[in-house]
C-alpha cells in the first residue's frame, strides 16, 4: 500500500457510508496520482489504513472498477487504471465532442439566468484557483462546469454516459491540469463558452465546443511523448 497517505480511522457509520467514503479516499488518491497505474491494491491493506474492515473495502474497490480507475484480476487483486494519451486521444476526447456538442445544444434554449450565474460562479473558482496555483482544484471546477452544461441540457442519456467516463476525464484533467503554462487561459476558454451558449448559435458553439476539447487536449498532452 506504498503510496496511500497514512491517514486515521474512518469514524463509525453505516457499511454504506463507509464503502462511500473509502470510494472517496481512493478515488482521490488515484486521481491526484498518488496512487500510480498498476499499483496493487488489496482489502487488507486497504483496510488497515483506514481503520475499517474488508467489507466496505471490497465494496468501494468494485465501485472504482465500475468507473475505470482500478481493475481486478483473478488470483492477481486490484491494480491501479492509469490514463494514457491513447485513451485520451483516441477514446475520451471524441466521446467528450460528440456528447457535448449535443448536449450543449440541447442546453443552449433552456438556460435561465440563474443558470448562467450559476456557471459565472464556477468559472470565477477556476480564477480563483489559478490565482491560489491549485492545479487539483482547477481540474475539479473545469470538471464541475462541463457536468452541469449536462445536466441542464435535461438529456438523462447524456448525462449517464458523462458519469461512466467522468472518472477517466477527471482523472485526467487532475493529472494534466499542472501542465498549462498560464492556468488562468483556462478561466477565459469556459467564458467562450458561456459566450457562445447566450450568442445562440448552434453551428458557431459546436465550433467553440469542437476547439475547446481539442485545445484542453493539446495544452495538456504529456511533454514527454
Amino acid at each position: 500500500m506504498s503510496g496511500l497517505p497514512a491517514l486515521p480511522a474512518l469514524p463509525f457509520a453505516s457499511l454504506a457510508s463507509r464503502r462511500e467514503t473509502v470510494a472517496d479516499v481512493l478515488r482521490e488518491a488515484i486521481t491526484s496520482g498518488r496512487l500510480q497505474a498498476g499499483q496493487k491494491l488489496t482489502e487488507s491493506g486497504v483496510a488497515e489504513q483506514l481503520g475499517t474492515s474488508r467489507a466496505p473495502v471490497r465494496e468501494a474497490l468494485r465501485q472504482l472498477e465500475q468507473e475505470g480507475l482500478v481493475i481486478s484480476y483473478p488470483y492477481r487483486g486490484t491494480e491501479v487504471l492509469g490514463v494514457s494519451q491513447e485513451e485520451i486521444e483516441n477514446v475520451l476526447v471524441p466521446v467528450r465532442i460528440s456528447l457535448e456538442k449535443f448536449a450543449f445544444r440541447k442546453a443552449m434554449p433552456r438556460l435561465t439566468d440563474a443558470d448562467y450565474d450559476h456557471l459565472q460562479s464556477l468559472v470565477r473558482n477556476m480564477e480563483a484557483a489559478a490565482d491560489a496555483s491549485d492545479a487539483a482544484l482547477l481540474a475539479d471546477e473545469d470538471i464541475r462546469f462541463h457536468e452541469a452544461v449536462v445536466t441542464l441540457s435535461g438529456q438523462q442519456h447524456c448525462l449517464q454516459i458523462w458519469r461512466s467516463i467522468q472518472p477517466r476525464v477527471r482523472a485526467y484533467f487532475r493529472r494534466d491540469a499542472s501542465h498549462y503554462s498560464d492556468a488562468t487561459v483556462v478561466s477565459g476558454q469556459h467564458r467562450e463558452l458561456i459566450d457562445a451558449l447566450r450568442a445562440g448559435d448552434e453551428h458557431a458553439l459546436d465550433r467553440t465546443v469542437t476547439a475547446h476539447i481539442n485545445t484542453h487536449f493539446r495544452a495538456t498532452e504529456d511533454p514527454s511523448e
